[in-house]
């Protein structure tokens, strides 16, 4: 996985959008986090569609998108694409960073918490 600070400038903007247009479509306020499987993007030529996997966050919940990048002039469009099964699941435990950065903030309002991990949600 690439962690969003070690993200290609490359693939800043088409990421940045993607994150825009996924909070769009599903009407949610996803963080970008990271970005998995970005070979195939770094390797295409100027104005080629590819495939990249976007992973999100929104509060308690850390999810991986599957996107296709179509670049159109200065903008690009896109579209959902079936998770990869045999890769990271759709849904996925935070990134590393994450989580002590949530401990802290419920820790200040609670004495203690209980965390459990299933299948990507924490």
């Amino acid at each position: 996985m690439i962690l969003k600070k070690d993200i290609p400038l490359e693939l800043i903007r088409p990421s940045q959008a993607a994150l825009a247009w996924i909070n769009q479509e599903r009407e949610e306020n996803y963080r970008l986090t990271g970005l998995v499987e970005a070979d195939a993007a770094l390797e295409a030529k100027p104005g080629q569609a590819y495939e990249i996997g976007i992973v999100l966050c929104s509060g308690e919940i850390c999810a991986r998108e599957q996107v296709r990048v179509t670049p159109e002039g200065d903008n690009f469009s896109f579209s959902f694409l079936e998770p990869i099964k045999e890769g990271i699941p759709p849904l996925l435990d935070p990134p590393e960073g994450l989580r002590p950065i949530w401990l802290d903030d419920q820790l200040k309002d609670k004495r203690f918490v209980i965390m459990l991990f299933y299948r990507g949600l924490w």
